[in-house]
């Protein structure tokens, strides 16, 4: 259970491999969080992430092979998980690529690839693990979006538009879950500098997956609905969403 001051006992993982994912696991399990199910891609990156676990003090690891495009098999993976180890305090929905733009833009097929991975797959899977925490009658369900999604810039708006597509469905969820215990968080970054971004100029106010980590556990214990990392974006982004579409057009990036 989510403790009094909002700790979870247990944490499913989608997009198990995840740099974001594996330091937001590294600050829960020290404040109790004793159970950590990492579902992705069979690869060393999900290895390493249930070694980290490990190594930050879970009692209980598993790891879970999860495809996001696989959605024929979304309820029946997300049934098992939650069939072996019971009810879960926390899913965290951080699965995602990045693409590339300047190729996607003329492969219609890799563009697509990017939208399911981010968009369609996730949505099928949060509905799974919806029905499940629905049941259970309480939970967090906390999904990684971006700040890419508020308004899709031309250097990015194939992964844009994806972040889009997810944000409002998580917000459309959040609203359809609203008196069933359940709650759902949605946190926006800024340009995360990582493994994904590795040799990308940083755009302005970027953040890394420690803070993104930081401002995710902030934002569990306070019950937040949407969390901006760092948090002056929520302001930048309310004053770019306003500006004239050839004002936009000429931003950089």
């Amino acid at each position: 259970m989510i403790d009094a001051i909002g700790r979870p006992q247990s944490v499913l993982v989608l997009g198990g491999s995840s740099e974001i994912a594996q330091s937001i696991v590294a600050k829960l399990v020290p404040a109790r969080c004793r159970t950590v199910i990492l579902a992705g891609r069979d690869s060393p990156r999900l290895l390493a992430a249930a070694e980290s676990a490990a190594a930050a003090g879970a009692d209980a690891i598993e790891t879970v092979d999860f495809e996001a495009t696989d959605v024929e098999h979304h309820a029946s993976v997300i049934g098992g998980i939650f069939e072996q180890f019971g009810d879960i305090d926390l899913v965290l929905v951080a699965a995602g690529v990045l693409g590339d733009q300047e190729v996607d833009e003329h492969d219609p097929a890799a563009a697509a690839r990017v939208i399911s991975t981010n968009f369609a797959g996730l949505a099928s899977a949060m509905l799974a693990v919806a029905d499940r925490l629905r049941h259970q009658g309480y939970g967090r369900l906390v999904v990684l979006s971006s700040v890419a999604g508020l308004r899709a810039r031309k250097a990015n708006f194939i992964y844009g538009a994806s972040k889009a597509g997810l944000d409002a469905f998580s917000q459309g969820l959040a609203d359809s879950l609203h008196g069933s215990g359940v709650k759902v968080m949605i946190v926006r970054p800024g340009f995360v500098v990582g493994r994904m971004t590795e040799g990308m100029p940083p755009a302005p106010f970027p953040t890394t997956p420690e803070a993104v980590a930081e401002a995710v556990v902030r934002g569990i214990e306070s019950g937040a609905s949407v969390v901006y990392v760092p948090p002056l974006l929520r302001w930048a982004f309310a004053v770019m969403r306003t500006l004239p579409s050839e004002l936009w057009r000429r931003l950089p990036g």
